[in-house]
């Protein structure tokens, strides 16, 4: 079959991201797409912004139309949403940990008015409920936080934080009626109080403030309705109209726009003149909502599996496009050019209701971001990171019912669980984080090219290539990405991509092709400086760099695609291992051939290793500091730094391994279980840690065919952190009971539920059993359709009109030992 040849002329769309062509080669083997990437710089300016402030070291948060730096250096922030008051206060230091060393940079948290005034006039700030304990201990693990005021939040709690009494007033909620504002006040005092010293300015942790939220576009329904009822709005009756469930696109035209953007400087007002002062505000600026103009960063959205839709859908958010020209669920009602684009509330999971129960792919997670940064974000941010459970009230569950979510459970399938356990998302995700911190300086001020055919692509293609890069002068960062949700990509085989700039044609590779298998994704440097050495491009992602005497950089391959690093002619490689060098006139090649590879560049007498390892080994990867030095674990076992000690979470596995880069000669002691050094090749110091084993059966008693009791363990040994009950079962929805009182529940989504123990041993009342009662699966249950992509998550009916199996019920402990060098 001849090549078939298709060209097509490059454009600029909008005014800061150019389109260029992509012409394609099609042959029985190989595609060639092309761009290029010669485009104009774009305008960077602040003077319109009133954001931005210092601390008494002389540190300085700066914000212009792009992006946020610090001290004149460019970042990207990455936050992950947890809150506090949904979580026992004895763990808050062991998830601030984790989060961080997930690679999360900014904590942003609700304050719950109903949680802390749920009674009026009686505000409670102690327990779980201390806002000033969790925000020092941000500071503690030098942890960035944003701390969302309010007086709405939503967050799926009942009024959407608004505590039930605020109905009964003679006043309008969410306008500036003056009863309202008085009330608005006095909580705001109360936080005030609470974060007193806690600001930047002070030199403490709280870098941002959010006012509001998903004002003039979203509610929640307040809480005190009747079955059947229709939802009454946490909104302004004069918002009623263009008020939305859930995020979405809003087209309304709402007459009273700008009185929405003076309640938002309304609130702000109160804040600043209750002390409430940071660097940074925020607003939710999707969909029409209101912000402030010019002194807050309006934060979008993107949600792949919603809950309030009526049905599954194809999202547009795996799709390359200008979100500094056209942010998600536009239109907004300010102008995306002057403001950076900060997609802060990315649906890191979700949570569900009783009527559509969505099962989040964490392969969505680390996709999403990489579209995200492709199209132009310079700051990324989970909705919700760590999942928690929902206190309950004095007179209700806190939960938002009204909404049919569950009454207690905050699992929202994201990084973490509501119970603190760490999964696959988490360590896809911290890859890109990892990326960020040490790279997000030269990404940020960076600019976006995309092919010409972005525009026409649809979510429902699974078969082009989506690609897009962000560029300034002549260097830049590819990005490919191959996932969808709710369909299966197919496999991109033997592409490459020819980049041009001005500096010459930019060929990835340049022989051959690589391979990007559904769902996965890649970040590609080209023409990038490692370290004095001009590398022409890599067909790895950059994870991260040292910066000790002997500097180095860790790439990985991304699955399907081998490592290959072109540098500039007369480049000297040495140490090689795991690779082989062809040198010519043009360039120098280094192909790996192993999953780990290792080599040196030596330019201008400056020598830096270069570590490549296959991306199974880098998703147990964590950055570290050892004895001083910028280090990396491997390990199957969660590592925590704490100070000069780590700790170590192994979730079922009494014996772990932990290799270390570069290799130390010291060999660390643990607080718990044997420490046997590995001897292994010549990359990684290599420890094997044994831990004693732990086993509880489960002993189950039937009550009736729905209920049944589970006795409990009685202690928590030496060496293990949490015991986690597992329950598989197959139904409608689960509860779990201790004494008679509700304390965990959950609606069945096809995965398997778990509970976890320690909160609840370490009261003084230590239960012996819980009791555990299930509700059936009906054959016309409307959530089945969520499951109908999952076969095996829906039973056989047969002639029966409902369903219910317990399947198994078991103990998984979570180890923990904590070693010092």
């Amino acid at each position: 079959m001849p090549d078939e040849i298709v060209f097509m002329n490059w454009r600029k769309i909008l005014t800061t991201s150019l389109v260029v062509c992509a012409t394609s080669y099609v042959s029985p083997a190989q595609k060639i797409y092309e761009m290029d990437v010669n485009v104009p710089e774009m305008r960077i300016y602040s003077d319109h912004l009133k954001l931005g402030g210092t601390n008494p070291k002389g540190e300085k948060i700066s914000v212009n139309n792009y992006y946020i730096s610090i001290n004149n250096k460019s970042i990207i922030p990455v936050t992950g949403e947890f809150h506090f008051s949904r979580y026992p206060n004895q763990y808050w230091d062991e998830s601030i940990k984790k989060m961080k060393a997930g690679g999360i940079t900014v904590i942003p948290t609700y304050v719950f008015w109903n949680l802390h005034e749920e009674e009026e006039g009686k505000f409670l700030w102690s327990g779980d409920k201390n806002l000033r304990t969790f925000i020092e201990l941000c500071r503690k693990n030098n942890m960035y936080a944003i701390v969302r005021i309010g007086p709405f939040c939503h967050g799926e709690i009942r009024n959407g934080g608004m505590p039930d009494w605020l109905l009964g007033k003679p006043l309008n909620i969410r306008i500036n009626d003056p009863m309202y504002l008085s009330y608005v006040q006095r909580l705001y005092r109360q936080i005030a109080t609470q974060l007193k010293g806690l600001y930047y300015q002070d030199g403490g942790p709280i870098i941002g403030i959010q006012i509001e939220n998903e004002y003039q576009h979203s509610a929640a329904p307040w809480g005190l309705t009747y079955p059947g009822q229709p939802h009454d709005f946490t909104a302004s009756e004069r918002d009623r109209d263009v008020t939305h469930e859930g995020v979405a696109v809003s087209t309304e035209k709402n007459p009273y726009a700008d009185l929405g953007n003076d309640h938002m400087k309304a609130l702000k007002t109160i804040a600043v003149r209750e002390g409430i002062i940071a660097p940074i505000y925020t607003a939710t600026g999707w969909g029409n909502a209101a912000i402030i103009p010019n002194e807050s960063i309006p934060v979008t959205a993107a949600y792949a599996y919603p809950f309030w839709t009526p049905k599954r859908d194809f999202s547009p958010f795996f799709l390359y496009k200008n979100m500094h020209a056209k942010p998600d669920y536009a239109p907004v009602r300010y102008k995306p050019e002057d403001y950076p684009a900060f997609p802060a509330e990315l649906g890191s999971g979700i949570s569900l209701v009783y009527t559509r129960r969505p099962v989040v792919v964490h392969q969505s997670f680390d996709a999403m971001i990489n579209r995200c940064l492709g199209s132009g974000a310079n700051g990324v941010g989970y909705y919700m990171f760590h999942g928690g459970s929902t206190p309950r009230g004095k007179n209700n569950y806190m939960n938002d019912e009204a909404y049919g979510v569950t009454k207690i459970s905050y699992e929202y399938q994201g990084p973490i669980g509501e119970y603190g356990q760490v999964r696959e998302g988490f360590h896809r995700l911290k890859l890109i984080h990892f990326f960020l911190k040490d790279f997000g300086d030269l990404l940020a001020p960076m600019q976006v090219v995309l092919p010409a055919n972005a525009p026409g692509l649809t979510p429902e293609n699974t078969r082009d290539l989506r690609y897009a890069a962000r560029i300034k002068g002549n260097a830049g960062f590819l990005f490919l990405n191959n996932f969808q949700d709710d369909t299966t990509m197919l496999d991109q085989d033997n592409i490459r991509v020819k980049i041009k700039t001005g500096n010459g044609d930019v060929l990835v590779p340049e022989t051959g092709g690589i391979n990007l298998v559904s769902g996965e994704n890649a970040i590609l440097p080209f023409n990038f400086n490692l370290n004095g050495t001009k590398l022409n491009y890599a067909t790895a992602q950059l994870l991260m760099k040292g910066d000790n005497a002997n500097p180095y950089f860790v790439f990985f391959t991304p699955k399907g695609i081998n490592g290959e690093f072109s540098f500039a002619p007369g480049t000297t490689v040495e140490n090689v291992r795991g690779a082989t060098i062809d040198p010519t006139a043009k360039r120098v090649l280094v192909k790996c051939k192993e999953k780990l590879s290792e080599f040196s560049i030596v330019a201008g007498g400056k020598k830096t290793n270069v570590l490549v390892i296959d991306k199974a080994l880098a998703l147990k990867s964590y950055i570290v500091s050892l004895n001083g030095k910028k280090s990396l674990f491997f390990s199957e076992a969660v590592v925590l730094q704490n100070e000069n000690r780590f700790e170590l979470l192994s979730e079922g596995i009494n014996s772990f391994d932990v290799d270390i880069y570069p290799k130390t000669t010291i060999i660390p002691k643990a607080s718990v279980g044997t420490v046997t050094a590995i001897r292994n090749a010549n990359t990684f110091s290599s420890y094997r840690f044994t831990l004693p084993l732990f086993q509880f059966a489960a002993t189950t008693k039937e009550i009736s065919t729905r209920k049944m009791t589970v006795a409990l363990p009685q202690t928590i040994p030496p060496g293990v952190n949490d015991i986690w009950l597992n329950v598989n079962y197959t139904g409608d929805t689960g509860m779990d009971f201790i004494n008679g009182e509700l304390v965990a529940d959950n609606f069945y989504n096809g995965i398997p539920w778990q509970v976890g123990l320690r909160k609840f041993m370490a009261s003084p009342a230590k239960p012996k059993e819980m009791v555990l009662y299930f509700r059936p699966m009906e054959k016309n249950a409307t959530y089945l359709l969520d499951l109908q992509p999952y076969p095996q998550y829906i039973p056989d009916f047969g002639k029966s009109a409902s369903y219910l199996k317990v399947n198994s019920i078991s103990f998984t402990p979570q180890y923990k030992t904590t070693i010092k060098f």
